[in-house]
């Protein structure tokens, strides 16, 4: 029994992760190299190993011929006095097996054979490593910064290193060696030297799968994240369901005091979420998409896939966003392009009939909101915040305007000066 062998094959195969049997089959290849460097040929070498003890043979097959004239190759061929003596039922014409000792070999060759194997077990490796992570394509890996290579990072993921291209990092974002972070993996290639893997942070599969990682509920299927739109570093906008009555999906994904939500915020350092509820109807599901806008009827066309929405006039820049990413967000999220108007924008625009915006096709009110008499009467906008003309935004392309951002949903009032006359007397003191 070869323990040495036995013991060596034992722990590659645990720190490589390399089956014995390629190992075996890489041993065998090398001795078959050994000899065609030793002989010149191997055509006619066999290699046998023990799987059991590791114990080896290596043996030529020979024909054997009469005299020592017929001998033309004697690396494939044999004289019959020669056969005798290594056995005695050798006969002209069979063929006979011949062990070659492989402590024969020169250096030459025995380096050679040791090359081959160092070779196998390398490229056994990469294949591991790579299949490893190309399992784990399209998935959330935790890995520690190394350090900077131009504006890229090298990330090292454990028995791999990935490179986070400065396309996929957020801006704003700024790590430190030895900081850990989790990446999205995008691309694992197989190259001569070894995977290859691109990552990334600004991709929105990575906070999708960090409420996978995070939320129970997602993880075991009780809730369904319908769609996402994301802008890294910024805002992220959830749609999430589920099919149990019992279950809130929008509080599952918050968590207790915020908790889950909070977790994931922090690891995205800061990036805001708003996580709502996904419809059927495209008019409610629109209307969630908006908030923390209130929307005061929505009319959606499926067909064309767009979407008139019209809110309360002090709302419309909430509606809209900083830069129009509120309404940018909830065009990538429905898949819809929205156009948003104020109530006063909608009532003077040309054709406007404020029964379209009120009724789908099948007569179903969409949403309604009921304001007390009197209750806005005094209330005077300024007018230069709404000046723009109707905002279009399309999914994944709008061009971004600039509107002022209206502080908490409050609106603005200019209160009219009043005179309040006294109705007591003042007392004349007299000197």
């Amino acid at each position: 029994m070869n323990k040495e062998l036995m013991e060596a094959l034992n722990i590659l195969e645990k720190e490589k992760e390399i089956s014995k049997e390629t190992l075996f089959e890489a041993i065998e290849n090398s001795l078959l190299t050994a000899c065609k460097n030793h002989f010149g040929k191997a055509d006619n070498v066999t290699v046998q190993i023990d799987r059991e003890t590791c114990d080896f043979m290596v043996y030529a097959t020979k024909e054997i011929v009469a005299t020592y004239d017929e001998v033309e190759d004697e690396v494939t061929q044999i004289c019959i006095d020669d056969a005798i003596q290594l056995s005695k039922n050798a006969v002209v014409g069979d063929t006979i097996n011949i062990e070659i000792k492989s402590k024969e070999f020169g250096r030459i060759a025995t380096q050679n054979a040791k090359n081959v194997i160092l070779q196998k077990i390398r490229e056994e490796e990469r294949s591991v490593v790579y299949n490893q992570f190309f399992e784990k394509e399209k998935d959330v890996v935790t890995g520690i910064v190394q350090r900077y290579i131009g504006r890229n990072i090298s990330i090292n993921l454990g028995k791999a290193d990935a490179m986070l291209n400065e396309a996929e990092q957020v801006k704003g974002e700024e790590f430190k060696p030895t900081e850990r972070i989790k990446v999205y993996i995008l691309e694992v290639k197989n190259t001569p030297k070894g995977p290859r893997i691109l990552v990334s942070r600004t991709h929105p599969e990575l906070v999708k799968r960090l409420f996978e990682a995070e939320v129970t509920e997602i993880k075991d299927g009780t809730v369904e994240i319908m769609s996402i739109a994301r802008e890294a570093g910024s805002r992220t906008k959830l749609a999430v369901r589920t099919n149990n009555p019992n279950v809130d999906a929008v509080g599952a994904c918050v968590g207790m005091n915020g908790a889950r939500v909070n977790a994931i915020v922090e690891e995205l350092r800061g990036e805001k979420i708003d996580i709502v509820n996904w419809d059927e109807n495209p008019g409610n599901f629109i209307q969630n998409a908006l908030s923390p806008a209130k929307i005061v009827a929505v009319f959606a066309d499926p067909d064309e896939k767009t979407a008139k929405v019209v809110v309360p006039d002090y709302q419309l820049s909430l509606a809209i966003g900083k830069e129009g990413q509120n309404a940018r967000l909830a065009a990538r999220l429905t898949g819809y392009k929205i156009d948003i108007k104020s109530e006063t924008q909608a009532k003077d625009a040309e054709g406007f009939r404020y029964e379209d915006y009120m009724y789908d096709e099948d007569g179903d009110v969409y949403y309604e909101e009921e304001y007390e008499e009197g209750e806005y009467e005094d209330s005077e906008y300024a007018d230069s915040e709404y000046e723009s003309e109707d905002a279009r935004y399309e999914e994944e392309g709008s061009e971004d305007t600039e509107y002022e951002e209206e502080q908490s949903g409050e609106s603005a009032y200019d209160n009219s000066e009043s005179k309040v006359e006294d109705d007591s007397c003042e007392e004349e003191k007299e000197e």
